[in-house]
């Protein structure tokens, strides 16, 4: 597969998802640069923004298997996982897996659910298995996890802790459309437009999970140059001493940007990273693997003012 191919193929797939997701084109583009580059993708905005259906299309138009999990105070990790159940029949157990062996995952509202539960995500998300009772149990090809949670509400949530933000390689902020774009949205409901049904919205499959698999090939074998190796690490090391964050981008950190902008450039149509392609996706990368300081979230700034003066003081290699 040419990176003109993967062109195609990624405008394929955008153009149906905008069937039925508007005004979200950089989001669409950006989630699936999460699924090329192997990783999962965190959605973080207020309610009623799409970001359950934007799971839902991508699933449909990648034909890939889906299944949403919502996380409540109350789950426990076999309702995620799977359970050994005893068959009086066959005087042994057996294995009945959870949702979580699908291609995508939806975790809506991740932090509705305790880190007890939140922690079971951690080997999924990862190592693209289950350990049930010291079996290990391989998760379906392709798989992802498309996550969602709330900003602003924080009454019955439990904040989601550093190791599992650092499984996703992506965390992005779904934008409010614009007036054009929410006038086209009513239109769209006043003719009839059903969310809950996606076929009727015209939504078919334009790719199989092979050519993902081709693609994420390919995306491996994007060429990047000693300078730009060395652009990502200085980028990561200077949000270690950025005197606004206490917790600056761990070498994970540097491996996700790495896998980002290639992903980035192969969309983009070229088989080579440059410096715009790690610019293009740091702020998506690093917002979520970085830390403000106290004192700097009182005085209003925010991880993504951070990152464009990381941005701005790290020289740009030529």
């Amino acid at each position: 597969m040419t990176p003109s191919d993967t062109s195609r193929l990624a405008g394929s797939v955008l153009d149906e998802i905008e069937k039925a997701v508007v005004g979200r084109r950089r989001a669409l583009e950006l989630v699936l640069l999460g699924v090329l580059g192997r990783g999962h993708v965190l959605l973080e905005d207020v309610p009623g923004l799409g970001k359950t259906m934007m799971a839902r299309c991508f699933s449909e138009a990648l034909g890939l298997s889906f299944r949403r999990v919502q996380f409540t105070p109350d789950l426990l990790p076999a309702d995620i996982t799977g359970i050994s159940v005893y068959d009086p029949g066959t005087s042994r157990f057996d294995f009945r897996p959870g949702p979580v062996f699908t291609q995508l995952l939806l975790a809506d509202e991740i932090n509705r659910t305790p880190p007890k539960t939140q922690s079971a995500l951690l080997e999924v998300m990862e190592e693209r298995q289950v350990s049930v009772e010291g079996v290990p149990r391989p998760l379906p090809e392709p798989f992802l996890v498309i996550a969602t949670q709330n900003p602003i509400e924080y009454e019955g949530t439990y904040p989601l802790p550093e190791a599992q933000l650092d499984r996703f390689l992506l965390k992005l902020a779904v934008p409010l459309p614009n007036r054009d774009e929410e006038l086209g949205v009513l239109r769209a409901h006043h003719q009839g437009f059903n969310p809950r049904d996606l076929f009727a919205a015209g939504i078919r499959p334009v790719a199989t999970a092979a050519d993902l698999a081709a693609g994420r090939e390919a995306v491996g074998r994007v060429a990047v140059v000693d300078m730009v190796l060395g652009y990502i690490v200085d980028l990561c090391r200077a949000t270690r001493v950025s005197p606004s964050l206490e917790l600056g981008a761990s070498p994970r950190g540097a491996t996700a940007l790495l896998a980002a902008a290639k992903a980035w450039a192969w969309i983009s149509g070229r088989e080579y990273v440059t410096p715009d392609d790690v610019k293009a996706v740091t702020r998506s990368t690093l917002r979520h693997r970085v830390r403000l300081r106290p004192e700097a979230e009182l005085e209003g700034v925010t991880v993504d003012q951070i990152l464009d003066a990381v941005l701005g003081t790290v020289p740009t290699p030529r």
